[in-house]
């Protein structure tokens, strides 16, 4: 029987000048997906990680994917290096590394929020290195037509920043999902434990700091470059999202040219938790049909 637990699954692997913890199970398919493995990134809320946001899907990609959740830097147990240029083109480099260390020399994408984001910084720099991307309620992508910002979702994680607390992360925690019951004691402690761990603060205010400052938040308006994307790409989106609303997903539908998005009902921003069966049914069906020639 396969071992899907944390410590079970925990890697770590070089990522050029810094190690990038991950979680590895599964093995590649050849009939399906082209055989090519999935690297899933987390989004980039306060105690975020791989295994937080994507632990319990692991079972199910692992049985389709040879299946790695990584921990982007700054984050989770990787290693905390200060944030050179803009977040997304930051972590996607390392990415990058950690692949090539690991022998991966293309993978399909599925990234959270701020993964979100970094997975498709990647496709961009690095399209011969990328299958298909699954962007959710993506960073960078989304476009607010109607949405003021910062939007709740920001605003609470803005206000842990600066004053960290149980309530405030709560509070943070709480715009995620439709669903409260989902809101945990457990989580609440576990994430806060990860926020607060030696680096952590530091580790977020640069990223924060790098879509904020004029010389490295243009580098992340990733919705400039969309129409460049030449990927297969599921934008998926809770249309309750309270981080990046449903209105951000427009432009990018409009502008990628091989773009679909599904929208989950009665889902907010963690979709692969609140609507975990349909997310991984429909993630995986896409995934599937991609097929290796000369343009993916």
């Amino acid at each position: 029987m396969s071992d899907f637990s944390k410590e079970g699954t925990r890697r770590s692997g070089k990522a050029g000048d810094i190690t990038l913890n991950y979680y590895e199970a599964g093995e590649a398919r050849a009939e399906i997906g082209a055989g090519l493995p999935l690297v899933m990134l987390h989004g980039g809320g306060p105690g975020a990680s791989a295994w937080s946001n994507f632990g319990p899907a692991l079972p199910h990609f692992a049985s389709s994917f040879r299946t790695l959740l990584v921990d982007q830097p700054g984050f989770g147990q990787s290693d905390k290096p200060d944030v050179v240029g803009n977040y997304y083109r930051h972590s996607a480099d390392y990415v990058v590394k950690l692949m090539d260390e690991l022998g991966v020399e293309k993978a399909h994408l599925l990234g959270n929020s701020l993964g979100g984001g970094t997975a498709m910084r990647l496709a961009l720099t690095y399209p011969d290195r990328v299958g298909r991307l699954v962007l959710m309620g993506p960073g960078g992508l989304s476009l607010n037509l109607f949405h003021a910002d910062p939007t709740e979702g920001v605003k609470r994680l803005m206000d842990f920043s600066g004053a960290p607390s149980r309530e405030a992360l709560r509070a943070f925690i709480s715009t995620m999902v439709v669903n409260q019951a989902l809101v945990t004691d457990e989580l609440v402690e576990e994430r806060f434990a990860d926020a607060t761990a030696p680096g952590a603060q530091d580790a977020m205010r640069q990223m924060g700091m790098s879509f904020w400052n004029p010389a490295t938040a243009e580098d992340g308006m990733l919705w400039r470059e969309a129409h460049t994307l030449r990927k297969h790409t599921l934008l998926t989106w809770g249309r309750e999202d309270r981080v990046n609303p449903l209105d951000g997903a427009l432009v990018g539908l409009k502008t990628i040219p091989k773009a679909q998005l599904h929208v989950f009902p009665n889902c907010g921003h963690w979709a692969q938790i609140e609507a975990a069966a349909e997310f991984a049914e429909i993630t995986t069906a896409f995934l599937a049909r991609h097929v290796e020639r000369s343009a993916s």
